[in-house]
């Protein structure tokens, strides 16, 4: 029998060879020479028994060593299998992730395809003809392809919108409140004559005329004639007065300050006003020019001849020094006085009702529309509907501007050619400048910030400053320079895009026809009572009577979004290189210190910054800045 030792050598080291339980004894053909001990552990002799227990302990001891070792080989193939498993999930996650990249990269191409070169045809230029000029050229990547990449990839991770991006500072802000409609004077008889306002340019240009020209009538103690509207070849509308304001309430309202007669009398209509030099141009009138100007030149000539007229007459009187009386009638005249007629009023609110999608009545409503402001919450459809908020961007963008500034938009010199010869048509004085005189490089002015932005730089801000890509955005303006290509960055990071003619039928839209005033009256409407209003040019006349008249009656809670273009012009600058958080920072900073509520500084325009006793009442004492 074998001795416990030899057992536990056996049990506890099997892969050992156990020696001394082997004969040194060389082998034999067709036998094995075994000690002793093993010899005597299979003889007949022995007894079975304890045989049978030393076997079924092997048996035991070896099952168990099989065992472990399958189950070891089994850790370990579920091991591989474990890391091979993960290893094609990581694969399979950055798999998508890259197909999703190159989706949206590829998207991006096509919807802002003619971006990327950063030009694109003027809107009487047909896109066809266009690409002409640069067929079989090889196509750059435009100015601004990688910062729109960022801006796409930006939206899609749907991250809250900032606190104060549909806010202004609300306590300073309502502290100013309307009070342009009190009246410390008696009225004026208009006993030393006549006035006659012929208004040019657009709406906005118009309605600026038509205040001035209520403060001079004052002024000279004179009776204003209803004023009329001249013809311009760049806005080809033959509107009058009447056919945009309600004339009634016009001459009704403004009579306990001024005279207002609908005609000259009769025995004037037959004078020769230019024979008898009563005719008065913008040449004749500086601009901004002091009340002291029209008592020593124009009243003289108004006792002498009983009327005079003036052609043009847009901002031909200054906002500072005036007496406090005038300048709060300036207020007056264009807070209260002048309401857009019922046809335009109704259609407004028609445009309102079906972009807030709900009742959702605004603020400004009933400055706006009238009696028309009910009809956007007594609708019981309407009400069943959850309200939404509208941001209101007047793209300041059309081909006047564009030329006027004199700045480059991408287009080369073909582009060139054709801002050149509109110029020369439009505007004959700026074009024979433009050849006189060594006028700062576009390079210059687009780095003070004198260029408007285009719509690709109004994306980009948008996008920076936190709106969401589900917003809903409606476009101010007239044809965009560049026609639907111009606008594809817009329509491409934010889908929800509309136009006073995308929200209205063909039906609604035919009393507009060819009236491209009435139809900036429907902007005026839309963009005053957004929820938000965004500007891409500061000296435009509709973004600064729009931002005026949401701070006259907005109460603290319209807010407006002012960019500073020359500091948003260095940023843009570092398109290539910029980060878009940084990017972000940047512009939210930028855009943020335009928010600020101040008093309106000397000699800057009430219409666009109405915070000034004359036409707004402080109901704290602190007007400090915030």
């Amino acid at each position: 029998m074998a001795s416990l030792p030899d057992l536990r050598c056996l049990v506890q080291k099997p892969s050992q060879s156990c020696d001394f339980l082997v004969s040194d004894r060389p082998e034999t053909t067709g036998s094995v020479s075994v000690s002793p001990s093993r010899s005597h552990q299979s003889s007949p002799a022995h007894s079975p028994r304890n045989g049978d227990k030393w076997s079924i302990l092997l048996d035991q001891k070896q099952r168990q060593m099989e065992r472990s070792a399958k189950r070891k080989e089994a850790r370990i193939w579920y091991h591989k299998c474990r890391m091979k498993g993960l290893i094609a999930f990581i694969g399979l996650v950055i798999l998508f992730f890259g197909v999703n990249s190159f989706m949206l990269l590829r998207l991006q191409h096509h919807r802002i395809v003619g971006l990327q070169n950063y030009a694109s045809p003027n809107s009487s230029f047909p896109v066809k003809d266009w690409n002409k000029f640069s067929k079989g050229k090889r196509q750059q990547k435009g100015t601004y392809g990688r910062m729109l990449a960022l801006a796409t990839h930006a939206l899609a991770e749907n991250k809250r919108e900032p606190k104060d991006l549909w806010q202004e500072p609300f306590i300073q802000a309502s502290a100013w409140i309307p009070c342009a409609d009190k009246r410390e004077w008696k009225p004026s008889g208009g006993n030393n004559g006549y006035i006659l306002v012929t208004a040019n340019g657009g709406i906005n240009q118009q309605r600026v005329a038509v205040c001035n020209a209520v403060v001079v009538a004052r002024l000279l103690n004179a009776t204003l004639v209803v004023p009329k509207f001249m013809y311009s070849s760049v806005w080809r509308d033959v509107s009058q007065f009447s056919d945009i304001y309600q004339e009634e309430h016009f001459i009704n309202y403004l009579t306990p300050d001024i005279r207002i007669v609908k005609e000259l009398p009769v025995e004037l209509r037959s004078l020769d006003l230019e024979a008898i030099g009563s005719f008065v141009t913008d040449e004749d009138v500086k601009k901004e020019s002091k009340p002291s100007f029209y008592l020593k030149y124009i009243l003289p000539i108004l006792l002498k001849n009983r009327v005079i007229h003036f052609i043009g007459f847009g901002n031909r009187l200054a906002f500072d020094p005036i007496p406090f009386q005038l300048q709060r009638l300036r207020c007056r005249c264009n807070f209260h006085a002048l309401q857009f007629v019922p046809k335009i009023q109704q259609t407004g609110a028609l445009i309102l009702q079906r972009l807030r999608k709900g009742a959702h009545p605004g603020v400004m409503d009933r400055f706006l529309l009238g009696p028309y402001a009910e009809t956007i919450t007594n609708e019981k459809e309407s009400r069943s509907k959850k309200a939404s908020k509208y941001l209101a961007l007047h793209l300041r963008f059309e081909i006047d501007m564009v030329a006027h500034s004199l700045c480059e938009y991408g287009g080369g010199e073909e582009e060139s050619k054709q801002l050149e010869a509109y110029r020369e048509i439009h505007f004959p004085a700026l074009a024979l400048l433009t050849k006189t005189k060594r006028l700062p490089s576009a390079a210059e002015l687009r780095s003070d910030g004198l260029c408007p932005l285009t719509p690709e730089e109004a994306v980009l801000m948008l996008a920076a400053l936190g709106f969401k890509r589900a917003t809903h955005i409606y476009i101010a303006g007239a044809d965009i320079y560049g026609g639907e290509p111009r606008l594809a960055a817009l329509t491409s990071l934010y889908p929800n895009l509309v136009t006073k003619e995308k929200m209205l039928s063909a039906t609604e839209l035919r009393p507009f026809a060819n009236f491209s005033s009435q139809l900036a009256a429907l902007d005026f409407i839309a963009c005053t009572a957004a929820d938000a209003f965004a500007m891409t040019d500061s000296g435009s006349q509709l973004s600064s009577l729009v931002a005026g008249y949401r701070m006259y009656y907005g109460g603290g809670k319209m807010p407006t979004i002012r960019p500073n273009k020359r500091r948003l012009a260095t940023i843009y600058t570092k398109n290539s290189t910029i980060e878009w958080k940084i990017f972000e920072q940047r512009v939210r900073k930028a855009v943020r210190q335009t928010k600020h509520i101040f008093r309106r500084p000397v000699a800057r325009s009430v219409y666009r910054l109405p915070r000034c006793n004359e036409c707004m009442c402080l109901t704290t004492d602190d007007d400090k800045v915030v």
